[in-house]
């Protein structure tokens, strides 16, 4: 099929690119790697938005207003990669649910409402949508019933088709992502990291129970100086803040970290934010103290993955 140049236009567009995340791994997982489930690949996500903007931008001449990114999350708590990714610049994440089956519930009726109330205020004249599901067809039609052109772009599949028919005729053009264009942003998972015999998990106020409480520094007398928190406190909330989150995250979120000891810039900042409200004051001007927070972090992690004593993150 013959693409139309539309970065040519003689009038700028104003565009929007809405992307099923659950097609466009499913897909892109089955062409690249033969997998059938996402727990089998890894994604470079920003690295892989990145490089969707810049096609949008080859091929529609114009202002992007945002990347919609619809995926799932158990009980929408979102995973590492997906707090990272509501991060970026221009990117607006949208999260249904992801039940004990695996299964997404209510993405598809995100991407309808947005589609149609993009259409419906005029914030968009185009629309890319990668999708494939046939239930996108009510919301394109109402769309283009505002006037807005849908762009539909699919992923390459190994043979035959990955996308509803009905939804290729609706759309006014159809481009096809290549998997030489998806391959840098995929790859296998590791080895999954051995997990313990299932067992009661300690709350916060267990784990720390047997610890004695930190003494704290004393000023030189005579002399008003200002000293930061002790190691043992601070790798103390490190450890607190990893117990929270694995009661509150799961455990499969926390996996997400492994191997450490580097976290991402995201969840380092919420380390240093959660690890400050403990406190009840700033680590910001103490760097070693950062380290020590880590230190504590990683060492509560390892405990519940069974893993051997952690590299410092000095």
């Amino acid at each position: 099929m013959t693409i139309p140049d539309l970065a040519s236009r003689p009038t700028a567009a104003k565009y929007a690119v809405l992307v099923d995340v659950g097609y466009l791994y499913a897909a892109a997982g089955e062409v690249l790697l033969g997998a059938k489930e996402r727990k089998e690949y890894r994604v470079a996500a920003d690295e892989l938005i990145q490089a969707l903007q810049k096609h949008a931008e080859s091929r529609i001449h114009g202002e992007l207003l945002r990347i919609y990114w619809y995926d799932a999350a158990r009980d929408r708590v979102p995973t590492v990669d997906q707090r990272v990714i509501a991060q970026l610049p221009w990117v607006k994440v949208r999260l249904g649910n992801l039940n004990a089956r695996g299964q997404q519930k209510g993405v598809d009726a995100q991407i309808r409402s947005d589609l149609e109330a993009l259409a419906r205020h005029h914030a968009v004249s185009d629309t890319i949508l990668l999708a494939g599901d046939e239930d996108m067809v009510p919301a394109v039609e109402a769309a283009q019933a505002y006037g807005v052109r849908i762009h539909l772009w699919g992923v390459e599949p190994p043979y035959g088709t990955n996308q509803a028919e009905r939804l290729v005729w609706e759309a006014d053009t159809v481009e096809i992502i290549s998997a030489d264009f998806l391959r840098p942003f995929f790859s296998r998972s590791p080895a999954p990291v051995p997990v313990p015999a299932p067992s009661a998990t300690p709350s916060p106020a267990q784990v720390f129970a047997a610890r004695p409480p930190a003494a704290k520094p004393k000023a030189p007398t005579g002399q008003a100086t200002k000293l930061g928190p002790s190691r043992p406190r601070v790798e103390e909330v490190g450890e607190h803040v990893a117990q929270k989150w694995i009661l509150t995250r799961g455990r499969d979120n926390i996996r997400d970290l492994l191997p450490g000891p580097i976290l991402p810039t995201v969840i380092d900042t919420e380390l240093l934010i959660e690890a400050e409200k403990e406190l009840g004051h700033s680590l910001r001007p103490y760097p070693e103290a950062r380290v020590w927070l880590r230190d504590g972090f990683w060492a509560r992690v390892y405990r519940e993955f069974e893993i051997g004593v952690g590299v410092s993150s000095k």
